[in-house]
């Protein structure tokens, strides 16, 4: 179940954000936030050189994630987007499956870059960071959004509500539509083994059964995986098959504590729905030590049936299959029905978050806030989803198609440098598909919005539960895995579960939880 949105909250962070300006000894407007010693002066972003004005480039120092090769950044997209935002770009691209443990080295060590471009808002080491002063604290910066319309009305609702700790906003968001992960599955395979597309989650794991049998791809080989996943299906999939079983729903212990999703009865029922999988064939049985990439490059070349990651991927990852021998390759995202719920898992939206080093200057804030102010315009969204007319795209039928070095170059990676304008559909379409091809996408998961569901942990902070989930979180994997391959009963695998229900810290981190999210939804 969706968390209750209330728009109300905006404008009581904003009156907020012009109280706490005025109270620094600014005029209520935005033009006055604290300096590195708690002080305040009147650098106005008006008073700055702008970026995308006159003037030398604004030259910006960034971490942030990689998702596809490396980009050169002298192409002709980045070329067009620092010239259009009058910066010059100087990225530490670090490859998706590595950046979590790239970010905790990077925020241990203190040599920080001036913009941190983090996938997960609240992780741990992250919100520690934060706390202990490591980054601008921007609500004063921002005061009541009047210079930044685009950073205002074009993010997710309630982006920075998800964002706040102790009140204030410290990151912009990145740009994610609410509709995200699919469970794919290859359509092609269903109809040449005659199997009817799956429905329901006993459907499905019957249906990657006989796909394993039957030799799919037809090179006289029973050697076809079911549903692969990146480690301990962690990250790639549990959230969607979980909210089947009804894990994003808030959930109380005794003492009116929120259960931290992972360790509630709902998603106990999806491993106990994976363990029966893996005994069936249906899970491939190096899951637990599949990286991401490998993962990846099992479904794109055609030896796996099923994955969940993005549903934009589709048509890239298509056409690399029938690039592998398998012309007829086709992905279907399905709505599975499960015995609570649909496994449907539904982002925050605007996901990710980009943060300012407190190493920066006063003044170079004001003229990176002028930045993914840009960004996040209409004109630069476009542009970081279809390029340069001409160059990177041509217009078929009414829809921009990318063209072979669109293809190239304008790709999730160049998605990352700013916090662009959300877009509803923004990770289902394909810029290489056609109209046709993206309105049979959307048909696909029109009523994810409607039927799926947003696990609550995604914003709610527990500096408590930090603590205890840093303890036990890599012996909870473990367990997992144990359950999944029959190395433990379930029965095992719930009593660890309780033990570290019952704690006396985790049970006051569940109290802190509950209390946060009444606050986050009165």
């Amino acid at each position: 179940m969706k968390p209750m949105i209330k728009r109300a909250w905006l404008a009581t962070v904003l009156m907020t954000a012009i109280a706490g300006t005025a109270a620094c000894g600014g005029n209520g407007e935005n033009n006055a936030a604290p300096t590195a010693s708690g002080g305040a002066t009147q650098a106005s972003s008006q008073g700055a050189d702008k970026t995308g004005d006159s003037g030398e480039p604004l030259s910006i120092q960034m971490f942030a994630g990689l998702y596809n090769e490396v980009p050169d950044m002298n192409d002709a997209f980045w070329t067009e987007w620092q010239k259009r935002t009058n910066t010059k770009l100087n990225v530490e691209w670090v490859p998706s499956g590595d950046l979590d443990t790239k970010l905790d080295l990077l925020l241990a060590s203190a040599q920080l870059p001036e913009v941190l471009a983090a996938p997960d808002f609240k992780r741990p080491t992250l919100i520690n960071a934060i706390k202990g002063g490591a980054f601008w604290d921007l609500t004063p910066f921002l005061g009541d959004f009047s210079k930044y319309p685009n950073l205002k009305d074009n993010v997710p609702e309630n982006a920075y509500k998800y964002r706040t700790i102790d009140g204030k906003i410290y990151s912009l968001p990145g740009s994610r539509s609410q509709i995200d992960p699919g469970i794919k599955i290859r359509k092609d395979w269903l109809d040449k083994l005659n199997i009817p597309v799956p429905t329901t989650l006993d459907e499905y794991a019957d249906a990657l059964v006989k796909i394993t049998k039957g030799d799919p791809d037809g090179n006289g080989r029973a050697d076809t995986l079911g549903l692969i996943g990146g480690g301990v299906i962690i990250s790639d999939g549990d959230a969607s098959f979980a909210s089947a079983f009804g894990a994003m729903e808030p959930t109380y212990n005794d003492e009116g504590g929120l259960i931290y999703t992972n360790l509630n009865p709902g998603y106990t029922d999806a491993i106990a729905y994976f363990r029966k999988m893996y005994e069936m064939g249906a899970l491939s049985k190096e899951f637990s030590v599949m990286k991401r990439t490998q993962a990846q490059d099992l479904f794109t070349t055609g030896r796996a049936a099923s994955y969940t990651r993005s549903i934009w991927w589709d048509k890239e990852w298509e056409d690399l299959i029938k690039k592998n021998g398998q012309p007829d390759a086709k992905i279907l995202n399905l709505t599975l029905k499960g015995p609570k719920a649909y496994a449907v898992n539904l982002t925050l939206g605007g996901t990710g978050s980009f943060l300012i080093s407190k190493k920066v200057p006063e003044e170079k804030v004001w003229k990176l806030l002028d930045y993914f102010e840009k960004s996040a315009s209409t004109e630069m969204t476009d542009l970081a989803y279809y390029g340069i007319e001409g160059v990177h795209h041509t217009a078929e039928g009414g829809q921009k198609v990318l063209t072979e070095q669109g293809v190239k170059e304008v790709n999730t990676t160049s998605k990352n440098a700013g916090v662009l304008a959300t877009q509803k559909w923004g990770k289902v379409i394909s810029a290489s598909g056609d109209k046709a091809y993206n309105d049979a996408k959307i048909a696909e998961v029109q009523n994810f919005g409607e039927i799926g569901s947003i696990d609550p942990f995604a914003y709610l902070i527990s500096d408590t539960w930090n603590d205890v989930w840093a303890k036990y979180q890599n012996e909870w994997k473990s367990m997992v895995t144990q359950a999944i391959v029959g190395q433990i009963t379930m029965d095992q695998y719930k009593q660890f579960v309780d033990k570290i229900n019952n704690l006396p810290e985790a049970k006051k981190a569940y109290k802190e939880f509950a209390e946060n999210y009444k606050a986050m939804n009165p």
